[in-house]
């Protein structure tokens, strides 16, 4: 994905309606990686740790975040603090080096001000807000210089745990369904069985 069209294309696929806050992740993340100076994450080259919650827009902006950046929950690269904050920090893992990156306060207030807000607020899904409304907003957001929205914190060194994949599994003795090994438990009877299974928590 050589340019901005064509991972906006992605983004919106992966999103699955239009609206101006997942651009805005979009170029946040991809923001992040010009100061750290890396590439998408093939694998666990990078982390991200977000401060979003579970709200409209922080999920919007969170989608854009892992396009850019190629850090996804399947690849357990990425990590939720529900701060509900328009925040993430950037990690690269081969270097230790992060940024923390965050919506402008006063962009931010005036974001929420917007006719799409607005509708969202009224109910209205996504996906029917009359394009009227929300392209322009869309296209006001592609077309964002970062320092006009975006606070760039200073580049950080931070402890960066290596982890190895995990690759033995076992069936568990009550329902039969493989688990990887880490996460059976061992009931009194001397069986191994998975969490549900086990009736823990963890």
């Amino acid at each position: 994905m050589k340019n901005f069209e064509e991972l906006f294309e992605t983004a919106l696929k992966f999103h699955g309606h239009r609206c101006p806050a997942m651009p805005m992740g979009l170029k946040a993340g991809l923001a992040a990686m010009k100061v750290l100076g890396v590439e998408r994450a093939q694998d666990k080259e990078l982390s991200v740790i977000a401060e979003t919650g579970n709200d409209h827009a922080a999920g919007c902006f969170l989608d854009g975040i892992m396009t850019a950046t190629g850090c996804t929950y399947g690849k357990s690269n990425i990590e939720k603090r529900y701060y509900n904050k328009m925040a993430f920090t950037l990690i690269d893992n081969k270097t230790g080096r992060s940024v923390r990156v965050s919506l402008k306060p006063d962009f931010f207030e005036k974001a929420l001000a917007s006719p799409f807000v607005q509708q969202r607020k009224a109910g209205v899904p996504p996906q029917d807000i009359d394009p009227e409304i929300a392209n322009p907003l869309i296209e006001k957001a592609i077309g964002l210089k970062d320092e006009m929205f975006l606070d760039i914190g200073e580049v950080k060194k931070v402890d960066v745990k290596k982890r190895k994949g995990l690759f033995a599994a076992r069936r568990c003795a009550r329902c039969g369904e493989l688990t990887f090994v880490n996460k059976l438990r061992l009931t009194e009877d001397g069986n191994q069985v998975c969490i549900p299974c086990s009736g823990y928590d963890g």
